[in-house]
Order: structure tokens, then C-alpha cells, then sequence
């Protein structure tokens, strides 16, 4: 993959996260979704790829546009995956709160897993603890070598994880360790990259959420010398077949870093749309502008990019809001 090209998909996620902000804290995430998926489809066409949507908003018989199995891009360029997120975190975005992204992730044709729409149990670390945990080890044992190894006591660690009934077991065998716990209201692909990024003051992500999220996070945290171990977690004989039929001929194995992003070049890119621990959101400005803050990444070069934009929006260019039924 071209260099150039992960200057060209950081405008992918801008233009999402430009339209999905204008639904923030509006209550309406489906409204907020689809204008980022409209968008976001939109300044595909303009990307030098051949790209085909293997993680996007759902079968083709369930989503308008990015939906898997689609062909994005100008068709010029090389041939890749995609994986796409146009709003990670619509509940976020309904309510006004933090940590919305627009996302995507790029890979050569063949790299990135075809992960199907179901739970997965995730162990995100950063770099000094890359290789160095198990996904199957006890919880304990995790803490404990992640204490070793950042040189912290066990009480000064930090564990996030999606703020969940089923993680009720979790929570109690931290708190019993003597860990502290942060959790997410929504949107576990910016939480599974916070131990990776030293500003976030977060040591591990662990728990369950999104598989398709998860492979995007693996993609970020490759190119951040991270690490993401996941488990996929059908809940019935119809999930379990689904993931045969996709490839995965043994669901339930530990997928590495390498099963979930294969082991060439990645492009991540993503744009707050709300400000979270390490991107600042949407922020609209007089004079019809608006500024946009941006992280793109390559894993070839672990070159990481942190760029804000100055968008002009003229009117014609801002859909209006609609009134509320019964407003």
C-alpha cells in the first residue's frame, strides 16, 4: 500500500465524523449513524483503492451502503479489505457523551478476518506487555505480570472494560485483586487502544464486546506495537456454523494479532466525533467552519499521525435537522 494512501482515508473518517456530530446529544443514534454511513460511503469513491468491505454495517441484505461484500473506492489502486466503523458509539453520540470515533482500517486483499457480528472476549495490552500475556491465563496472573512488567504496584493499575452485567465476574476478581477499574459506557474500539496510548492512564482492556470492534482495534494496536488477543463467543449452533462457513474452523481458538489483521501493512484512521482520552471531538466554529482531530497510522512504518483540519461547511452542505415527531 501506498504511503499517500493513509493520507487519503483520514478525509473518509473526517467527513463521517462531521456529519454524525451534528446529531450530538440530540437522542437520536440511528439518525446520527446514518448520516455518518452516508458520508463515509460518499468520500469512498474519491480513495485510490479497489476496496471490499469485510467488516461494515452488516450483510447486503441488511444495510444500504458499506455493507459487507461491498466494492468501495475509485477502483484505481490496489486491491484491499476494508473494515469500517462509520459511528463507534451511537448511544455516545445520542447522549452528548465522550469517546465517539469515526474508524476504518485498510489491509491487502486477504488480511483482514471476516469477523461475523457476534461477542468476543478481548485482552488488549500496550507495547511493553505485547507477547508477554495470555488471553487463557488467569485474570491474576495477568494482573500480576502486568504489574512486573510496567513496574507498578497492583493497586496503581488501571483495567477498562465495557460497563456490563456479564462482566459482573470480572469485576468482582479485580476488585478482589486490588486493581482499579475504569469503565466504558459504549465503544470498546477506542477502549481496547487506550493501553497503548500512555495518555490514557490505562493498563488493560479486558471483558467482552464486539468482534467486528475488535478487529479494528487490532489493526490500531498493530500499528502502535499493541497486542489484542480474542476469542469469538457464539451463542448458539447458528453463530457456530456462521463462523465455519466464514473460515474460522475452530470458533472458539485464541485469534492472534496475525489471525485478525495478517502479518503485512496496516492503515488505521479515526476522527473523535466526541472528545475522548485521546481525540478531541467535532467543535464547530463561526464563519460556517469547523475543526476536526484526527489519528492515522501505518504498521509498516509505525509512523502515527495526529492531524486537525479546518473544514469550511457552507450551508448547502449541512443537511437540516429535522423536527422530532410531535415537536
Amino acid at each position: 500500500m501506498e504511503r499517500e494512501l493513509a493520507l487519503e482515508v483520514v478525509r473518509v473518517t473526517e467527513m463521517a465524523a462531521l456529519s454524525a456530530a451534528q446529531w450530538m446529544g440530540r437522542g437520536r443514534k440511528n439518525e446520527a449513524d446514518e448520516a455518518a454511513t452516508t458520508a463515509m460511503r460518499a468520500m469512498f469513491d474519491t480513495v485510490s483503492i479497489r476496496g471490499t468491505v469485510v467488516i461494515g454495517e452488516g450483510e447486503m441484505d441488511e444495510a444500504p451502503m458499506l455493507y459487507i461484500g461491498e466494492q468501495v473506492g475509485s477502483m484505481q489502486g490496489p486491491e484491499v479489505d476494508v473494515a469500517v466503523d462509520p459511528l463507534e458509539g451511537t448511544n455516545i453520540v445520542a447522549r452528548g457523551l465522550d469517546n465517539a470515533i469515526s474508524v476504518l482500517a485498510i489491509a491487502k486483499k486477504g488480511e483482514l478476518l471476516h469477523a461475523p457480528d457476534m461477542y468476543m472476549e478481548k485482552l488488549a495490552v500496550g507495547p511493553a506487555l505485547a507477547g508477554k500475556v495470555d488471553l487463557d491465563a488467569p485474570l491474576e496472573e495477568t494482573v500480576r505480570i502486568a504489574a512486573e512488567t510496567l513496574r507498578k504496584n497492583i493497586r496503581d493499575l488501571t483495567v477498562m472494560m465495557l460497563d456490563r452485567e456479564r462482566h459482573e465476574p470480572i469485576v468482582r476478581c479485580l476488585r478482589q485483586i486490588g486493581v482499579r477499574i475504569k469503565f466504558l459506557s459504549d465503544g470498546d474500539v477506542a477502549g481496547a487502544i487506550a493501553p497503548a496510548m500512555p495518555e490514557s492512564g490505562i493498563d488493560l482492556f479486558v471483558g467482552s464486546g464486539g468482534a467486528p470492534e475488535g478487529v479494528l482495534a487490532a489493526a490500531a494496536l498493530k500499528c502502535l506495537g499493541g497486542e489484542l488477543q480474542g476469542r469469538l463467543l457464539p451463542s448458539s449452533d447458528a453463530e457456530y456454523e456462521r463462523c465455519v462457513s466464514m473460515g474460522l474452523h475452530n470458533p472458539r481458538k485464541v485469534l492472534t494479532m496475525d489471525d485478525m489483521v495478517g502479518k503485512d501493512d496496516v492503515i488505521f484512521a479515526a476522527t473523535g466525533v466526541t472528545s475522548g482520552s485521546f481525540l478531541d471531538g467535532v467543535r464547530y466554529m463561526s464563519g460556517e467552519r469547523a475543526e476536526t482531530h484526527s489519528l492515522v497510522m501505518r504498521a509498516k512504518t509505525r509512523t502515527i499521525r495526529h492531524i486537525r483540519t479546518l473544514h469550511y461547511l457552507p450551508n448547502k452542505r449541512i443537511p437540516q435537522i429535522p423536527e422530532q415527531p410531535g415537536a
